[in-house]
């Protein structure tokens, strides 16, 4: 499947360029607009059981109207992704089965890899590394119903924002509870449960997560 990279404003004609498509396909300029809300995928298609020519089809990605992508934002798996009211920042890259949800916000030049969930109150800065399965949380007490029985609704409960500063590193299938902030240039190892903020610098490790190190003498 093709890799869509974003070339140009929201608000105007937008050129996405393949990587790894046939070269019978042409992917060619669309409207922004156009691309969004949408689920389906690049296909190929064969008028006959092994021979005939393959049908062309729209590029179509499930990614809302209400998000905002910087210039040269790549997405390397489009129809394997789930983007709503968020701001993604330019050069970024983000992998398959990702989800960010409304009001988060990704800094520039950020990586973001495949199956890592970034919920609403989640901010980056720009640089920052997120590796696999990475999970994020806004909620420290989470509760499907009210006292009374009642499913809760955004009224019900508070988001608590979580800040990852510039630079900073988290390692595949760390998990960070809300409410912290990881200081610059820190480094949160593979498999971390991450309860309290991190100071700029620190590697943390463990569960839950505990200064081991500092990335400067790494270096």
């Amino acid at each position: 499947m093709p890799g869509l990279k974003w070339r140009g404003s929201q608000r105007h004609r937008t050129h996405y360029s393949c990587r790894n498509v046939d070269s019978r396909y042409e992917l060619g300029v669309v409207h922004a607009a156009h691309i969004r809300n949408t689920s389906s995928r690049f296909t190929k298609e064969h008028t006959a059981a092994t021979t005939g020519p393959l049908v062309k089809k729209a590029p179509e990605m499930p990614i809302a109207d209400s998000v905002t992508l910087g210039e040269n934002v790549t997405i390397f798996h489009p129809s394997l992704v789930n983007l709503y009211g968020c701001a993604v920042g330019a050069g970024t890259k983000i992998g398959a089965f990702v989800e960010i949800q409304k009001d988060a916000t990704i800094g520039a030049r950020c990586k973001i890899s495949s199956h890592t969930f970034i919920c609403e109150g989640v901010f980056l800065e720009d640089e920052v590394f997120v590796g696999h399965g990475v999970m994020f949380t806004n909620d420290r007490h989470p509760q499907a119903t009210n006292p009374d029985g009642s499913l809760q609704t955004d009224a019900d409960w508070k988001v608590e924002i979580t800040r990852v500063k510039r630079a900073a590193s988290i390692g595949t299938n760390a998990t960070i509870i809300s409410g912290i902030t990881i200081g610059e240039g820190a480094l949160v190892g593979a498999g971390a449960v991450v309860t309290k903020s991190v100071p700029a610098y620190a590697i943390v490790a463990g569960v839950p997560a505990r200064v081991v190190g500092d990335t400067r003498a790494q270096r």
